[in-house]
């Protein structure tokens, strides 16, 4: 498998505080890679930085005097560098976010969302992901014309990746994505983005519910404090006492 991402000596500032300490992460084509820490661990530095939201991030700091974001290092997706790259030229490359809590149109059905969010797709692809979508979560098929403020947390969070896949990735990042969720859906959750990745997208997710991911990820990673402390396959850190003490509660 060739390597899809590659993230070299990733540091990020905020001001004077590190978020991300010389990160450094190879993705290879196909596989499904889970990077797992408490809050505030940098997770979701991480994540906006890959994706290009933190490149926005710093504008928008910058225009109106506020904390200083300094991003230093490599994200180079199939070798191209993408720091500097616009978040949208990002998603037309195949490099998509679905972010924790990602924000939905409330006042849009489930088809409305999934159709904005594919407005980079032409109208036949956006058709034949939306069925995509359909098929890994069936509860939104049932209430495809229901107002997306209207279904339940975990209708939302399936809506908010539903609306990453319309987008077509081939590397996708989810944030997250079973923050808040009863065990029950947390499980729904997981099998249906195994099954995105049995289709051949590549998969980063963060989360500090280890548990539930570690059955499937080829590989994980801890983060602590914006740096790396372990690594190993999903069967190695379930084992590994310190990750079972820390996210298992043993």
């Amino acid at each position: 498998m060739e390597a899809i991402l590659g993230i070299r000596n990733l540091m990020v500032f905020y001001e004077n505080a590190l978020a991300l300490n010389d990160f450094n992460v190879d993705l290879k084509e196909g596989e499904f890679v889970g990077v797992l820490g408490s809050n505030s661990a940098g997770k979701t530095t991480l994540m906006n930085t890959i994706s290009g939201l933190i490149e926005e991030m710093k504008i928008k700091e910058d225009r109106r005097g506020g904390v200083r974001i300094t991003v230093l290092g490599q994200i180079l997706y199939r070798g191209e560098q993408l720091l500097g790259m616009k978040p949208r030229r990002r998603v037309t490359k195949g490099v998509v976010l679905a972010r924790e809590r990602h924000p939905i149109f409330r006042d849009s059905d489930v088809i409305e969302n999934l159709r904005i969010a594919g407005y980079l797709r032409k109208n036949p692809e956006v058709k034949e992901s939306s069925e995509l979508v359909f098929d890994l979560f069936p509860q939104l098929r049932r209430w495809k014309k229901r107002k997306a403020g209207f279904l339940s947390g975990g209708e939302q969070q399936m809506l908010s990746i539903g609306m990453a896949l319309v987008a077509k990735p081939t590397l996708l990042l989810l944030d997250e994505p079973l923050l808040g969720l009863s065990p029950a859906l947390q499980h729904n959750l997981v099998q249906a983005i195994k099954k995105i990745n049995e289709k051949g997208i590549t998969l980063l997710v963060t989360e500090q519910f280890a548990r539930p991911l570690l059955p499937y990820i080829h590989r994980g990673y801890i983060l602590e404090n914006g740096m790396l402390t372990l690594t190993g396959t999903g069967s190695e850190l379930m084992e590994n006492p310190e990750v079972k003490t820390a996210y298992f509660g043993v």
